[in-house]
């Protein structure tokens, strides 16, 4: 392995999903790994231990996934770009530090290897069921930012992009994987550190005695400082003003939590990225994130083989959802076409954005393999012959 004297890799590497996502890491910055094992997420630790030493960084195994994003949350406020990695049981244990880190403004990464559930499941097949509880799993209101990479060089692209979100706006960041992308043998070009471009932490620079860890800036987002460095401050997972203090009343609630909703929701042009193609002309558009786009962007260069307009958009960001554009092509499409590894969940948000302008058709997808497009095509077939709006969303298996 050819690496910077960091220890960072640059080059063309033939990786899986899970060491792209290691590498990502590393070349972000990230120095320090809380984990609790669990399959299909082990390769990601392996590859972050194996080259931890070179690059300086911590790799810490918890007694369980709730001490692990807890150990995650504290290694950020010391300084360290942070990051956990697990699979659909352990996201569960873990969904009362994600409000922690969301009320404290904690900048990490959480990578979910996704699995078929719920319980333990089947850890060997993969699966985009943990969506909605990435998104809703945690308590009270709040906002969150979700990237769904699709192969092994996106799984190392949308890693640094996970960091520079959690910088940029002080959130924890969720990388939705699955079993399929972990194990999937690509090559993944990694550049050399100077042209990477990384979010720096936005740190107080004024007297000591005068820092509030909770005051924010003009764009809603608080600078921080690492604990251990000589500042005096208090941090809580109560309702709190800028100085960390719990206030127990309205007026703060609207002070300390209503920001937090707010400096997601006031940069979503920032922050929701889409590929798009043939959507100019299309009849029908196929949705996709994660995985399942390799098979829907198969499919919808089969369907233009065969003289169907078809086009395809691609979520790069699942949370916050690009309803602005889905509602903008209901206006001129005949369909959405939308294939999930579940029974249901993006595809709700679709229809919601669709606002009854376009029929929406849900396609059980994985069953025959990721890959295979027959039941994207299918789908395709049957939404350019429904000529009025159902009401809902068209199951199509």
């Amino acid at each position: 392995m050819k690496a910077d004297p960091s220890g960072v890799l640059t080059g063309t590497h033939n990786l899986s999903g899970n060491q792209a996502c290691a590498e990502g890491a590393l070349s972000a910055g990230c120095r320090f790994l809380g984990v609790y094992p669990i399959a299909p997420a082990l390769e990601v630790s392996e590859r972050f231990l194996q080259r931890a030493k070179k690059a300086s960084a911590t790799f810490i195994q918890m007694e369980d996934e709730i001490s692990a994003l807890a150990a995650v949350i504290g290694a950020s406020w010391t300084g360290k770009k942070s990051m956990t990695v697990t699979s659909g049981p352990g996201l569960s244990l873990m969904m009362e530090h994600l409000g922690l880190g969301i009320m404290l403004e904690t900048p990490c990464v959480i990578v979910d290897v996704q699995r078929v559930g719920p319980g333990l499941g089947l850890p060997s097949q993969p699966s985009q069921a943990d969506m909605m509880q990435a998104r809703w799993g945690s308590h009270g209101d709040y906002e969150l930012i979700a990237l769904a990479p699709s192969s092994s060089q996106e799984m190392f692209d949308f890693t640094i992009k996970a960091f520079n979100f959690s910088e940029r706006f002080r959130i924890p960041v969720a990388i939705m994987s699955d079993q399929y992308l972990a194990h999937l043998q690509e090559d993944v070009v990694i550049p050399h550190a100077e042209d990477i471009r990384l979010e720096p932490r936005r740190y107080f620079d004024g007297p000591k005695d005068s820092y509030l860890p909770f005051k924010r800036d003009e764009d809603m987002i608080p600078p921080m400082v690492d604990i251990g460095q000589g500042y005096k401050f208090h941090v809580t997972g109560l309702t709190h003003d800028d100085r960390g203090y719990p206030i127990m009343d309205e007026e703060c609630q609207e002070l300390n939590v209503h920001p937090l909703v707010k400096k997601i929701r006031d940069y979503t042009d920032e922050i929701i990225e889409v590929q798009e193609a043939n959507t100019e002309d299309a009849d029908v558009v196929i949705v996709s994130y994660g995985a399942t786009s390799r098979a829907a962007f198969k499919a919808m260069e089969q369907a233009r083989g065969l003289g169907l307009k078809v086009g395809s958009l691609k979520l790069v960001t699942v949370w916050p959802f690009p309803e602005e554009r889905v509602a903008e092509l209901a206006d001129k499409v005949k369909a959405f076409v939308v294939p999930e590894m579940n029974l249901g969940q993006v595809v709700l948000e679709v229809e919601r954005c669709s606002y009854g302008k376009a029929n929406v058709f849900f396609i059980a997808h994985g069953e025959k393999g990721v890959e295979n497009t027959d039941d994207i095509l299918r789908a395709i077939n049957q939404a350019v012959q429904v000529d009025n709006i159902k009401d809902g969303i068209i199951k199509f298996r």
